[in-house]
């Protein structure tokens, strides 16, 4: 079901091209070294829209992932310049989903985005990894979350 999903993405609603500008986007950012986490982490989210129904987006807090306390506050940094352009491609990819949304083939490439949206507005703090990581991470947030109420 992902190949198809991933076929559907690529021919009738040309994803590729999405996934090919933010990478360019962001290899540009990170050939300007000072947006570099920025750039790194639109890489990451090109990676994604390459194959949308095989990989998720999760973020690094969920994945326990450590970085260095001096990148985190430059990263910061960085994002905040990055909000006003976070909005409009957020824009953009919201007339996206309502355009998909609309036809009914493009119902599951319209919802795929729509998870994608938190990356749009913090690219910085995701990472790229295969589905089945996300769907483990996912579930054991939710034990957590059952293990809290319990308790």
């Amino acid at each position: 079901m992902r190949t198809l999903g991933n076929i559907l993405w690529y021919f009738p609603f040309f994803g590729f091209i999405n996934a090919i500008m933010f990478f360019l986007l962001g290899s540009l950012l990170v050939l300007t070294v000072v947006a570099s986490p920025l750039g790194l982490g639109l890489i990451q989210y090109s990676k994604f829209l390459f194959a949308p129904f095989s990989w998720s987006m999760v973020s690094k807090e969920d994945l326990n992932v450590e970085s260095n306390p001096a990148w985190e506050a430059y990263s910061t940094i960085i994002m905040i310049l990055w909000i006003p352009f976070g909005i409009i491609f957020a824009l953009i990819t919201i007339t996206q989903i309502v355009g998909l949304a609309i036809s009914i083939v493009g119902i599951p490439v319209a919802l795929v985005l729509a998870k994608s949206l938190r990356t749009i507005f913090n690219p910085v703090g995701m990472v790229c990894v295969p589905a089945v990581v996300a769907h483990e991470v996912q579930r054991r947030k939710d034990e957590e979350a059952i293990n809290k109420h319990i308790r």
